[in-house]
């Protein structure tokens, strides 16, 4: 198996580059025609030359645009990083939330004493049929 990993490397290399030179639009290729880079990497493939050579030479670098993801929504939505204790939104959610868990707590509390209260007379009721 450890014979054919060249044999695989070179293959796998040439197939990237044959698909990214397709795939690469006609105004990011560099030195030559898009139709020559092809052609080049496909005669040129077994040896490496062709495929290093677009790596190299004929496709354009280019950085990530203005952000990691690609999506044209995150890159027209730019926020800075805010810690929750700065963020008034968050700071706002928390105290709803609070709200609720105390609105929560209270009904809770209401539903104990009045199960309590039945449960008392329930048993001084039962108490005093003895």
């Amino acid at each position: 198996m450890l014979r054919y990993l060249p044999f695989l490397l070179v293959l796998a290399l040439w197939i990237y580059a044959f698909i990214d030179c397709l795939n690469t639009p006609e105004e990011e290729v560099r030195g030559l025609p898009k139709v020559v880079w092809v052609i080049i990497i496909l005669l040129f493939g077994e040896v490496l030359v062709g495929p290093i050579a677009w790596l190299v030479a004929g496709r354009a670098r280019r950085g990530p645009a203005s952000g990691s993801t690609p999506s044209e929504w995150h890159r027209n939505h730019r926020t800075e990083f805010v810690a929750p204790d700065d963020n008034p939104e968050f700071l706002k959610s928390l105290k709803a939330e609070s709200k609720k868990d105390e609105a929560l707590l209270k009904d809770w509390e209401a539903d104990l004493r009045r199960r309590e209260e039945e449960l008392r007379r329930r048993e001084s009721g039962e108490d005093s049929k003895d």
